[in-house]
Parts: C-alpha cells; sequence; structure tokens
C-alpha cells in the first residue's frame, strides 16, 4: 500500500495509472463484444487488451523503480528497468499475435460465421479511439521524458488503435456483404501487425539493455563539439553515450595541456562539462577524464600562445562521430 501511495502521488507515473485503469475496462468491453458477436477479428483486438494490462502493470512498475534515487547496489540508477519492461512488452505482443493466427487459420477449415457485427463495430470504433487518445498522450509524455517505456506503451496503444481503424472496414465488409471467411482473414492479417510491432519493441530494448550506440545523438554531441569547442580542448576520444531510462551516462577523455597545473585543467572540464550537458533536456551524468598533451598534439593544438609548442599547427581535427568515439589520442 506505501509503494501504491507513493505511486500516485508521483507526477510522472499518473497518466500511465489512468490509461491501465482505462485499459481495464476496455478490455471487459472488447470481450463482451466477442462474446455477442463470435467474432475472430475482435477476439484478436480483445486478446491484445490482455497484453496491454499485463504490460502496463509491469511498465507502472518499472517507471516507479526507475525513479528510485541511486544506492549502493545500483549506482547509476535503476533506470535500465525500463528497457527489460519494454522487452517484455513486445514478448507478450508477440505471443498475442501468434495467437490471432493461430486461432484464425484453426477456425477457417470450420463453420464459423459471426454475428451482431453492428454492435461489435461499434465497441470497436470506441475502443479504438479511446486508445488513440491515451497512446497518443503517453507517447508525447514519454518523449518529452525521455521514458522508453512511457513512449512504447503509447505507441502500442496507437498500434492498437490503427488495427482497430483497419477491423472496423473489414467487419463492415462482413457485415455488408456476408463474407464470413473475411473475418478470419482479418485477424491473420492483424495477428501479423502485431507481431511487427511486438518485435519493434524487443529489438529497441535489446538495444537499450545492450548499451547500443544513440547514433542521432552522437551526432548531435559532434555538432555541438565543433561549434563551441575552445582552444584548450586540444581533443576529445573515447567518448560513449549510455542511456540509464531517462537519463543519460556520459563519459570521454579530453586533451589538454600538459603544463595546466590541477585548477586550469579543472576549469578547461568543467567548460566542457557545461556545454555536454546542454544538449539535453534530460538528466545528464558526466565523468570526464584529462589526459595531458603529447608532442605529436601539437599539429592540432589552436592554443595561440603556446610556450611549450613543439610542432607547427596544421590545423583543427574535425570532430565528428567517428573521431569522437575512437579510443585513441589524435593528430594529423
Amino acid at each position: 500500500m506505501r509503494i501504491l501511495a507513493t505511486m500516485f502521488t508521483t507526477r510522472e507515473l499518473r497518466l500511465p495509472i489512468i490509461a491501465l485503469g482505462i485499459g481495464i475496462l476496455l478490455m471487459g468491453l472488447k470481450f463482451l463484444g466477442w462474446y455477442l458477436t463470435g467474432s475472430n477479428a475482435i477476439l484478436s483486438d480483445a486478446l491484445e487488451s490482455i497484453v496491454n494490462i499485463v504490460a502496463g502493470s509491469l511498465a507502472l512498475y518499472s517507471l516507479w523503480l526507475a525513479t528510485q534515487p541511486k544506492d549502493s547496489n545500483h549506482p547509476n540508477g535503476h533506470g535500465k528497468i525500463e528497457f527489460i519492461s519494454a522487452g517484455f512488452e513486445g514478448g507478450m505482443i508477440v505471443v498475442a499475435g501468434g495467437l490471432i493466427i493461430f486461432k484464425a487459420v484453426r477456425d477457417s477449415f470450420g463453420d464459423h460465421a459471426p454475428g451482431m457485427l453492428d454492435l461489435g463495430i461499434g465497441i470497436t470504433a470506441f475502443s479504438g479511439l479511446v486508445n488513440f487518445i491515451v497512446g497518443a498522450a503517453l507517447e508525447k509524455r514519454g518523449q518529452k521524458l525521455k521514458s522508453v517505456t512511457l513512449e512504447a506503451n503509447g505507441k502500442h496503444l496507437k498500434s492498437d488503435a490503427y488495427s482497430s481503424l483497419g477491423l472496423i472496414v473489414g467487419l463492415a465488409l462482413v457485415f455488408f456483404f456476408d463474407l464470413p471467411w473475411l473475418d478470419n482473414l482479418l485477424a491473420i492479417i492483424f495477428g501479423f501487425v502485431i507481431l511487427i510491432t511486438g518485435w519493434k519493441l524487443v529489438r529497441r530494448s535489446i538495444a537499450g539493455i545492450m548499451d547500443e550506440s544513440d547514433e542521432e545523438l552522437l551526432e548531435r554531441i559532434a555538432e555541438e563539439l565543433e561549434e563551441n569547442r575552445q582552444e584548450d580542448w586540444i581533443d576529445v576520444h573515447n567518448l560513449r553515450v549510455i542511456q540509464y531510462g531517462s537519463s543519460l551516462h556520459i563519459d570521454c577523455h579530453l586533451t589538454v595541456p600538459w603544463f595546466y597545473d590541477t585548477r586550469q585543467s579543472h576549469e578547461a572540464m568543467k567548460s566542457f562539462e557545461d556545454r555536454m550537458k546542454d544538449l539535453s533536456e534530460r538528466p545528464v551524468e558526466l565523468f570526464v577524464h584529462v589526459d595531458p598533451c603529447e608532442p605529436l598534439s601539437c599539429a592540432i593544438c589552436p592554443k595561440q600562445d603556446c610556450e611549450k609548442r613543439q610542432t607547427d599547427f596544421k590545423g583543427l581535427l574535425s570532430w565528428d562521430k567517428e573521431n569522437l568515439t575512437a579510443n585513441r589520442k589524435h593528430n594529423h
């Protein structure tokens, strides 16, 4: 009860809690529609609602856990749980898609004729509209908070809404043209759509757990550093960006003049950290290792008043994604 009370007072969790409650009501409504119509296509929609509820519950817990502060056992925080949650949700979606296809194929060889499809169309239309509204709100919130769990949950509900739209068109064809076989065909098509949606979520969660590079973010960092470089930032290399839930962990090596004292090195590092933190709206944790320059560094060092220079300045090294992530000091 204490955890639940804390969750209700956390602003970031209010929307997913509301979405979970709405999902439970819609699930009951969809199963009622299937019971009244006997439509496999509507059943496919109802089965996916079970996935929504289970995944939404896990997502809610993972979001709560991700907001907990760092501790001795989790020095980088608890944000990785969001990738596990998104992966589980994707896996559940894949299972639901497989079950839908299995039942539809099996019923294709029997005598299957849905009824009361006018009521089924109305229920499906209402559920789809609500899912789209809730899904759009969750996705927007997830993008703002940089939460992969919220964004995945929102995309899932929106894909459910798009499926409902196609389902409505198909059910209307079955209803008006008396084509009962089309009901099973629709279920099979939407089953494959659900499978693809689930696989994409699983793929994204695996990428997050394995700390796959965010190519777009690395390019933004390269552009920002290239445009705002300072003369005592001689070189940047071994740049790594890791996502922990809604926060980023960035570490790299920064080369500064070898003759700088501790205070000067710290000032150069501090200005570098400030520029990096300005890159993202989400919390950023930085670990910058300061390296002394070497004679070979003189070729790319733009420092004008350097009395220790051993070779002529040949030109700045372009800081791009490949150079910044390379695990070595650079020279021309």
